[in-house]
């Protein structure tokens, strides 16, 4: 790989000779300007603005414009005699735990790479003395013309360098965060847990720019002339009210049928509930009859019952008047048998006193 700046690693007396490479590289692909009507290249000249001549790249220079518009000349040269340690220098500022570092201020990667063989062992000190305390050096160091800041880990058995930005250039979040109180729910945190333990986690070699490949097809399709454009299916978005706790639901359905874990649907959700010791949504439960005890909705209800249980309680007392007079008329039947019994056993004892 080729370098893009040479200098040294200063750490403390120590002094790493190092050469700066590019550790990224954009894939985006990049389309030129041209004239709709004819299809002719669009390019842009540079021109001077004092005498309209169009200048070559080796004709520009650097310049500063003052308030008034007037330009101060500035050279490669007058930035090169700048007294300021960082010109050529990585200087190693201190040494911090990795999670102090905001993601917000991460900008450009770098590999570091060892230039030639008296490099290789300090290189290598700092490589190990970084793993060893799990930590990662803060850096100055200057390049394309400005101060910058650094971060100096270890990838494999490589001393990267992420730019930082300054901590002034990272703007505060004011009237971001969305201004309505909202509360969420146990129930709802509970799903949004059991859809992030059901994604879970992902090889980042396996993720890929599927905007580039698309974009590649349809160039090679129209370059063979067999380019057919289709209608992309957009799923409407925003201005719609939805069941936040059956979006979530449905969520970790999905991404347990994805994974072949799904069995029927109840099955899926109840196993997206119980396998991640979701909390079951609470239904609403049916209004209860309203208790008479006082109220107009209460006394309105009882009367509304109670003429209801009206004809109910006629039949009952009816049933239950045939009732006692079958029973009245079994005991006066059974007193009659016993009477006429009682005189048969007193005739004969009567003729024998005789």
């Amino acid at each position: 790989m080729r370098s893009i700046w040479n200098g040294a690693i200063s750490f403390g007396l120590v002094s790493i000779p190092i050469k700066l490479v590019n550790a990224t590289e954009s894939h985006s692909i990049s389309f030129r300007q041209i004239h709709l009507s004819d299809g002719g290249r669009v390019r842009y000249r540079k021109v001077c603005e004092l005498d309209g001549e169009e200048v070559s790249a080796s004709e520009i220079g650097k310049g500063y414009e003052e308030a008034d518009g007037s330009i101060i000349p500035i050279t490669d040269e007058d930035l090169a005699q700048l007294p300021i340690a960082t010109a050529k220098t990585i200087e190693i500022v201190s040494f911090v735990p990795a999670d102090e570092i905001d993601p917000l201020q991460m900008d450009a990667a770098y590999y570091l790479a060892a230039n030639g063989a008296t490099a290789a062992k300090p290189y290598t000190l700092l490589r190990e003395a970084l793993k060893r305390s799990r930590k990662v050096a803060i850096a100055k160091y200057a390049l394309r013309g400005r101060e910058r800041l650094g971060m100096l880990r270890v990838v494999d058995d490589v001393i990267a360098m992420h730019g930082l930005l300054w901590p002034d250039e990272i703007r505060a979040p004011e009237g971001v965060a969305p201004e309505a109180t909202v509360s969420v729910r146990e129930a709802e945190l509970d799903l949004a847990d059991a859809l992030m333990a059901t994604l879970g986690e992902v090889e980042m070699e396996s993720l890929h720019d599927d905007y580039r490949e698309a974009v590649e097809a349809m160039i090679a399709a129209k370059a063979g002339g067999a380019f057919e454009p289709t209608e992309a299916v957009v799923e409407p978005a925003g201005g719609q009210v939805i069941d936040l706790m059956a979006a979530l639901e449905k969520s970790v359905r999905e991404a347990k049928a994805s994974r072949g874990e799904g069995g029927s649907e109840a099955e899926t959700e109840t196993g997206a509930r119980a396998g991640a010791e979701v909390t079951p949504i609470r239904r609403k439960a049916a209004a209860a009859a309203p208790k008479a005890v006082g109220g107009k909705k209460s006394t309105a209800t009882a009367a509304g019952s109670g003429k209801k249980a009206a004809p109910a309680a006629k039949s009952t007392a009816k049933s239950t008047a045939a009732k006692s007079a079958s029973a009245k008329k079994s005991a006066t039947a059974a007193a009659n048998k016993a009477t006429a019994a009682a005189k048969k056993t007193a005739a004969p004892r009567k003729r024998s006193s005789a």
